[in-house]
Parts: C-alpha cells; structure tokens; sequence
C-alpha cells in the first residue's frame, strides 16, 4: 500500500459512497475492511501475503474496524456495550495480531475464536462476493459473459454450493461404512465357528476332584506360611522406617535455600522500585521536555514574525532612499533640460503593444493545450508505474520462491550421502565434535539429537501430519544437566549462527519411558502421535511426552472426520488436539489450517523422489520468472519512454512559459511609460524634504526592529540550552536505567537459579517424606494384608499347624500336582478355563452381530435422511432460483427492458438474455450481443436480485459503474438507491472513481471524497 493514512471513516448507516481518482485509496479501504475482519490476503484480490499490505518503508500497519452492537441481536451486550472495536496490527513480516474491544476500550479477547463467532452472529461473510465484491472480482464479474460462471456465483452467494459440498461428503462416508459392515459380516461367520465350538467343549467338561482335594490340603500349609513370611516382612518395615525418620540433613539445606531466596526476593524488589523512581523521573523530564519544546515552538515563532517586521522595515527603508535618489535626479534633469515632443514615440509605442498582445494570446493558447498534454501524460504515466510496482512484487514473491526451492533441492542433494544433513548443513560435523568432546569427558552424558534423526515413522502416509505436529523439534538435542547443556553450546558456536543454532532441552536421562496409564489417548480407530512414531531411545520419548503431550495428540487423515471427532460433540478422553494428513490442526473449539502447503523435511522416505519434484518445481519457477521478467522489461521501458516524453512537453511548456512572461513584460514596461509633464521644481523640492524626513523616522523603526530581534534571539537561545540540560540529563537517566536492568537480569537469574535449587530441594524433602509415608502406608498394607492372609488362613483351617516346610518347598509340591492336573486337563480341559473361553466366546458373537445391526439401521436411517434433504435442496434451490428469476424479470419491467433468467441445474448454466428499449423484436437477445455498458448494467440487476434473496448486514461493490456509459450508470445507481431506501436497516458501501454530482439529497446519502494521490502532487509541482 501507497497510504500513509486513511480515515478515519464514520460509514451512514443507510448508503454511503466512496469517491476519488485513481491511487487516492478507495480499494486500500475496502482492502482494509475485509482484513480488519478477519479475511486473508487473497481474499482482497491485492497480495498473496498480508506483509505486502504494509507501506514501503513502515514496520506495520493498523486497521481499525467498529460494529454497531445494538437492538434484540445484540452481541453480548453486557460485555460489549453498544459497539465492538476490532483492531488489527500487520507487521513488514506478515504477521497479524487483533484486538476486540468494548466500548470504553477495554480488550476483552485476542482470539480468531471470538472474531469468528462474532463474525457468524451478525452474519458477515468476508470471502463471500454478495457481501463484498472487490475491484478485481466486480471486473471479472461484470465483464463476465461465460454462463458457468454465472451459476457458479449464484451458488456461492446462496451457499448452496457449501450445502452440495456437505451432502457428497456425506454420500462418500456412506459407502466407506458400508464397506466396513461387509468386511464385518465376514467377520461375524468366524467368530460363529468359534463359538459353537467353545459350547461344545463346555458341554464335555469332567471332574477332577481327587487330584484338586489333595492340591487343596497342599494349599492349606502354604496360606499359613505365607502368613510367617509377611509377618517377617512386616518386621523388615518397621525397622527401616525407623532408619529414615532419623534423618534431617534434607529439611536443614531447605531451610537455608528458602532464607537465599527471600534474599534474592528483596534485592529484586530494590532494584525495580530504583527502576520505577527513575522511569517517574523519566516521565516527569519528558514532560518538562515536552513543555520547552512548544516553547521553543513558540519562541521560534515569535522570533521569525519579528524577523519578518526588521526585514520588512529594512525594505521599506531601501525603498524611501531609492526614491529620494530618483527625486534628486529629476529635479536635476528638469534644471537642465527643455520639454520636447513625444507624440510621435507614443503613436509608436501603441503599435507595439497591440502586436504584443496578439503574440500574447496565441502563446497562451499554445500553453493550454501543453499543459493538458501533460496531464494526460502524467496520467498514463502513473498507470504504467502501478502496473510496474504490481509486476515487480510478483517477480519477488517468485524469486523468493525459487530461491527456497533451491536451497531445498541443495539440502536434499547433500542428504543423498548423508541423512543428517537434512537438519543442516553442518549437523553431520557438529556430531563428530559431540563424539569427540564425550571422548575426552567433556560430557557427563552424551547429548542425544538431533530428535528428527532418532525417530521414523510406522506409517510414512502421515509424514505431512508428524512434521507439522514436530516441525519446532526436529532439529532440537536433549542433555542430560546444565553443564552438558552449555558444552554443547559451545560446539554448536561454530557451526550455527547466534539467531539459528538448533533448540537444546534439559531433562533427567533415564533408561525407561513413561508409563502412560490414565494418560494417553485411545481411540479405537485413529493412532496418537506416540502411536505413529518408532522411537528406540526412551530420552527422545519422554522428552516428547514432556514439551509436546504426543501421547494426547491424535493423527486423523480426513478433515471431515477431523472436524467431527473433534469439534461434533466432546473430543476423545485426554486428547488436546488432533492434526490431518494435509496439516491441518484441529481444536475442539477452533481449526486451523497452514497458510501454505506443508513441505516434507525431514521424515521423508525417498530423497531422490523429493529431489525429482523440487527440481520440477524449479523449472516452472523459473520459466515463470523469465516471463515476468520480460513483461517487467517491457513495463520499464515503455515508462521510460512516457517519461521521456513527458519531460519534453514540460520543457516546451517551460519555455512557452517564459515567452509569455517576456511579452507581458514588455506590455507592461510599454504602457508604464509616462509622458514627460513640466513640473514644479519647488513642489519636488517640498516632496524630497518629506521623504527625508520620512528615510530618518523609518531608520528609527528598523534600530527598534533589530534591539526587539536580538532580544527574541537570545530568549530562544536560553530556553535551547534549558532544554539540551533536559535532554542530556533524559539521557544521563535512561544510561542509568540501563545499567540497574542489567543488575535486575542478575538478580533475576540469580534468584531463578535460587528458586530452581529451592524446588529440586523441595521435591527431594517431599520424595523423602513420601518415602516414608510410602514405606508407612506399605506397612499398613502389609499388616492388612498379614491380616487378611491369617483370616484367610484360618477359613482354610482354622488351627495354625506347625509348618516346617518353606514356601518354596510346597510351591514344588503343588506345582508338581498342577502338571498332573494339568496334564490330565489336556485331554478333557480346565473347567473354569473352558467356561471362560466360552463366555468370551459367547460375548464377542453376541456384541459383533448387535453393532452390525445397529450399523445397519444407522445406514438405512442415514439413506432416509439425505434422500429427504436432496428432495429439500432441490426444493430450495428451484425457490432461490425462482425468486431471483422475478426480482430479475422486476427490474426489468421497472426500466422498460425485455429480459429472462433461464437456470440449467443439470448443465449448472445461468443464462441472461436481454433486450434494451427499441430492440424488442431483435431475434437475438445473448448478453454477448450487448454493449459493454449494457452488459455491465444487465449484471448489476443480476447482482440486485441475489441481493434480495440473501442476507447480509451491509453490503460493498468497488468500482461497479467503470464499464458503464452515464445513461446506464444513472439507471443503476437509482435502482441502487431505491433497493437501499427498502433496506434501511442494511448498510450500503459503494466505491466510484466518477462524480456524484447527480445523486439527489438524502439524509440516507453519505458521500466520502478522498483527496488526491500525494505522488501526483509531487509529479505535478515537479
């Protein structure tokens, strides 16, 4: 954008029209309004990117957007007010953060979320060309004569295409379920095999009861047994807890940890009052600043007006002296010479000033016609510039393109010989210094990394869904401390610039993963990211698990079933999020999807296939950027030879100029001659007395004018050296500043470190006294148990025998028994093991056949269903397109025209044929008969009519009238007009670089004039 400021702009709320020459910024505003709510930068039909929105030069720009938040729709009125802000702020890097205030100013939400939920309340749709149509798509549109594409905007704007699109993916997730069932089915049969045969066993079973009573007797000494062994393990307990309670070296380091920190506390605290008492001085000397730069202001003001009187008088002094010169001499000519004739030298000089006025008009003739040359030179000339700058951000974009596609293809031809060199250039010799410095101990344990190297994928469809998921990882190394953290700091200085060396985490090596009980995701269909992955080192796991919860974040190929397992109802238990195979990131509350397609990196298979198709992307870049470059020489050199062209004219137009002025000069001088007159000398004498008195006042005046300006001076000298004191004592200040935030980072660090020590201490107390509370509560589960054990044992047999064999011991002996049974259960089975076979036998059968059959009805009730909504989409499709047929076929009777709207829902056609008045028996009537006006103004009813059957709050057409002549545009803008008079309670934008001068005088009517370009300005004093 050229703009350095527009607005701000308080729309009517009825019709309002945005009026201005070419580059004065009327699309830059309805560019900023579909931005500032929400849209993305190829929705305006401007850019590709929102960065290129931001003017050359400036860091970012700020778009500020006001709803109306009134009446029974009103938007949370209690927290909102009667108007919501929206405030969007664009950097030079693209990036875009908003604000939604309330009335009063207060931000209330910073999420997309919110915007978007406001944005479907009042029923605002950005992306939609109904609601807004931009200046790209009004040319497209009204310049339009393809049939399909008629259809096609009438489907969009009624959203039936959104409805067509939900109903086929409906009719796909139907067939793929159906499938499933006849894969169940098959299914189903098996599991009825297995079942009967189960029940056969079942029915087969014989008893065992010899060989189990003797198992039992066996069973009897062991419970008493096992009762001696807890009891001395119960003994065991005691005496260890006694052990531990005797111990306080833990609870003694915390508590002088803990009087550290309260230290570190009040240091910190000291230094940011110093800091808040020299930021209050700092405010109060930028006020004081403030205050002496106005009077400076001032000041300078006052000393350049009396400037202006000592100059002025000085003048008018010089001029008094000039003339008393000029006296002098005429009294001394009049003394010395006689009058003479001059009647002759006038008939002469009478002559020449008619010639010079004739040569006058026709110069002035010449330079009109000059100067409107220029204009339209200037004019085509600014046209070209534009097309030029449109051309030149292209070929950037694409240049940028092309070069990260190069760099792309150089990392992949250098990852043929070897893999690593995918997350870098140097990674592969960062990793032999790793080796080496572990070599000569400088690690206490080896750094792991990077972690897109240790891991691969299960399922190498989902690599576009991993790598979006890790993408801030892949090239991150784990440590095992702090000190190997800030050795592998120093091994990567070399190979890593400051701004790009690779993430390292610090976590506690350990030999075991996390157990995940309780934790992770399950979903029977859909894999978490922890599922995906093939990790051997239980480092890289646990470290995923901690900075990015893999175990909570599920894999789901398909958006639509992304959506609804997500966002239907209530997400899976423990899942936070979920990504898609294209990289979308899905939410239970919002969805996003990456502005740009997702390019594998790192986890691809094959890189000769990547190699292949980045090099394909290649050529057409740069086939694509030849071309552009050519056009782009093209553009330039035809600027240069306006310009040239340009600069002719206004050098003949120059000296056109001068010409004029020399003969108006010598008009002037010729007619300013007087006829010498006989004089009074004594009068002249009188005349020169005055005026010397007159020279002596006025010399007065200019000595009184120079004391007052050098008294100016010297007060506006003293109030600059007051406020170089400010400014240097602002400075002395801020440098002071500087240096206690220097001493805040170090106590801050300090009392990080601190409070980091004062917490593993903390843990450590705790893990202790959990410890003991652990042993504790396992003595009074083993004393429950001891318990539970004699109770057991004396239901088995009450008296306590006198056991002399170990626990081992009659385990042999019972396991001996168990072989015998179990050898005779071989050949007739294990009763409870049957029984249980059978049961579960039994139940799978029963659940399968019951979900086949609750699939069924579901499909059955699902073929219902969409047979009844293809019945009532076609039923309001017919209804849309009817009542958009009799809006058109109205409009047209109201402007005396014959015209028709025929649908082909089969074909999706919409033809328009039109008849203007006077040619109603014409055989012909296609639109591609009509004029370019004429079609313009046929599309525009076309456009009002989808305006009747739609809904929208306020609705915006740029440039709309620019393919029409005054006759038609005039028809237009009171149809315009007179569907808005209907429509009061809607807001109308319409943007139009012609006059408004015909539009009548309404309360409802509110023009908006833009001023011109300021580089037109520059070009034209130029």
């Amino acid at each position: 954008m050229n703009h350095h400021l527009l607005g701000p702009f308080s729309f009517g709320p009825n019709v309002n029209f945005i009026v201005g020459n070419n580059g004065s910024g009327k699309s830059a505003i309805l560019t900023a309004l579909i931005v500032g709510l929400g849209g993305k930068a190829t929705t305006t039909n401007r850019g590709a990117s929102l960065k290129g929105f931001v003017k050359y030069g400036e860091s970012a720009a700020d778009i500020k957007v006001k709803l109306k938040n009134r009446g029974k729709e009103a938007y949370k009125i209690e927290t909102y007010g009667d108007s919501i802000c929206i405030e969007h702020r664009i950097t030079s890097d693209g990036c875009r953060t908003c604000k939604i205030k309330n009335k009063t100013g207060h931000v209330i939400s910073t999420k997309k979320e919110e915007l978007t939920a406001i944005l479907d309340h009042f029923n605002i749709q950005v992306d939609n060309p109904v609601s807004i149509l931009n200046q790209e798509m009004s040319k497209q549109f009204l310049h339009s004569k393809n049939e399909t594409d008629k259809y096609k905007f009438f489907m969009k704007a009624t959203l039936l295409e959104q409805m067509k699109r939900d109903y086929i993916h409906i009719k796909q997730t139907k067939a793929v379920t159906r499938d499933q069932v006849e894969r169940q089915e098959e299914c189903l049969k098996d599991l009825r095999q297995l079942f009967l045969q189960k029940k056969e066993r079942y029915e087969s079973l014989s008893s065992l009861d010899d060989l189990r009573r003797t198992l039992e007797d066996l069973k009897q000494k062991m419970a008493w047994c096992l009762v001696r062994e807890m009891e001395c393990q119960v003994e065991q307990l005691k005496e260890q807890i006694e052990r531990e309670e005797s111990e306080f070296k833990l609870k003694e380091k915390l508590e002088l940890c803990q009087n550290k920190v309260s230290v570190s506390e009040k240091k910190s605290q000291e230094i940011q009052q110093k800091i808040w008492r020299l930021t209050e001085e700092q405010d109060s000397l930028a006020e004081e600043s403030r205050k002496f730069k106005e009077e400076i202001k001032v000041k300078s003001k006052a000393q350049k007006n009396q400037e202006v009187i000592y100059v002025c008088a000085e003048n008018k002094l010089k001029q008094l002296e000039k003339e008393q010169c000029l006296l002098q001499d005429r009294i001394h000519k009049i003394n010395h010479s006689l009058r003479r004739s001059h009647e002759a030298e006038q008939i002469q000089r009478l002559k020449k000033i008619s010639a010079f006025k004739k040569q006058l008009e026709k110069l002035e003739a010449e330079s009109n016609v000059l100067n409107q040359e220029i204009k339209d030179k200037q004019q085509a000339l600014l046209k070209g510039r534009e097309e030029y700058d449109k051309l030149s951000m292209e070929e950037k974009e694409i240049q940028a393109c092309l070069e990260s596609k190069l760099k792309r293809k150089k990392q992949l031809m250098a990852s043929r010989s070897n893999r690593l060199r995918r997350f870098g250039d140097s990674m592969p010799e960062l990793l032999q210094s790793i080796d080496r410095a572990f070599a000569q101990g400088r690690f206490i344990k080896k750094p792991v990394g990077p972690i897109g190297a240790c891991i691969s994928l299960k399922d190498p469809s989902l690599v576009v869904a991993v790598e979006s998921c890790l993408r801030s990882f892949m090239k991150t190394f784990c440590c095992d401390n702090y000190k190997d953290e800030k050795v592998l700091q120093e091994l990567m200085s070399p190979y890593f610039p400051r701004g790009s060396r690779p993430q390292i985490i610090v976590c506690r090596f350990t030999d075991r993963a996390y157990k995940l009980q309780g934790r992770g995701v399950c979903h029977p269909e859909f894999p978490s990211v922890l599922d995906a992955l093939n990790i051997e080192n239980p480092v890289i796991t646990n470290c995923l698990i901690d900075m990015r919860s893999i175990e909570s974040i599920l894999i789901i190929k398909e958006k639509a079933r992304a959506r609804k397992v997500m966002q239907g109802s209530r997400p899976p238990k423990n899942c936070r999020e979920a990504f898609t195979a294209e990289g979308d990131q899905v939410f239970s509350n919002r969805y996003y999807t990456p502005e740009n397609e997702v390019l594998v990196k790192y986890l691809g298979g094959d890189p000769e296939a990547e190699i292949r198709l980045v090099e394909s992307e290649v050529e057409n870049n740069q086939a694509q950027l030849s071309r552009f470059q050519l056009h782009l020489r093209s553009v330039k050199e035809d600027i240069q030879s306006m310009e040239e062209k340009l600069r002719s004219v206004i050098v003949t137009c120059k000296h056109n100029q001068e010409n004029i002025n020399k003969v108006k000069a010598s008009i002037t001088e010729l007619e300013n001659i007087e006829e010498p007159q006989t004089e009074d000398i004594s009068s002249l004498e009188e005349d020169a007395r005055e005026n010397q008195q007159k020279i002596e006042s006025q010399r007065r005046t200019v000595t009184d004018a120079q004391k007052d300006l050098k008294k100016h001076e010297r007060s506006l000298m003293n109030i600059n050296q007051q406020y170089k004191d400010v400014k240097n004592k602002m400075e002395r200040l801020s440098d002071e500043v500087e240096q206690i935030k220097e001493e805040q980072v170090k106590a801050e660090s300090e009392y990080s470190k601190l409070d980091q020590t004062m917490q593993v201490l903390t843990k450590k107390l705790k893990s202790h006294q959990d410890n003991i509370q652990t042993m504790r509560a396992e003595l009074s589960l083993k004393e429950e148990e001891t318990r539970a054990f004699e109770a057991k044992a004396k239901e088995i047999c009450p008296e306590r025998p006198h056991v002399n064999l170990s626990t081992k011991s009659i385990d042999v002996e019972i396991t001996r028994l168990r072989q015998k049974i179990n050898t005779h259960e071989r050949n007739h089975g294990d009763k409870e093991q049957v029984i249980r076979e059978y049961a579960e036998a039994h139940g799978n059968y029963k659940s399968k056949s019951n979900q086949l059959r609750d699939l069924k009805k579901f499909i059955d009730r699902l073929d219902n269903i969409m047979t009844d909504r293809q019945a009532r989409y076609k039923i309001l499709r017919r209804s849309l397109s009817v009542r958009c047929k009799l809006y058109f076929n109205n409009f047209m009777i109201k402007l005396q025209c014959c015209g028709s709207m025929m649908f082909d829902h089969n074909n999706e056609t919409l033809s328009i044929s039109v008849k203007p008045p006077g040619r109603e028996n014409d055989s012909v009537s296609d639109m591609r008969s009509l004029s370019g006006g004429e079609r313009s103004f046929s599309t525009v009813c076309f456009l009002l009519s989808l305006w009747e059957i739609t809904e929208s709050p306020f609705r915006c057409l740029d440039e709309f009238d620019v393919y029409m002549d005054m006759h038609n545009r005039q028809i237009s803008l009171d149809l315009l007009l007179e569907l808005s008079e209907r429509q009061q309670l809607r807001q109308f934008i319409f943007i139009t670089p012609q006059s408004t001068s015909n539009l009548p005088k309404s309360a409802h009517i509110k023009i908006h004039q833009l001023q011109d370009p300021e580089r037109d300005t520059e070009e034209n004093g130029h």
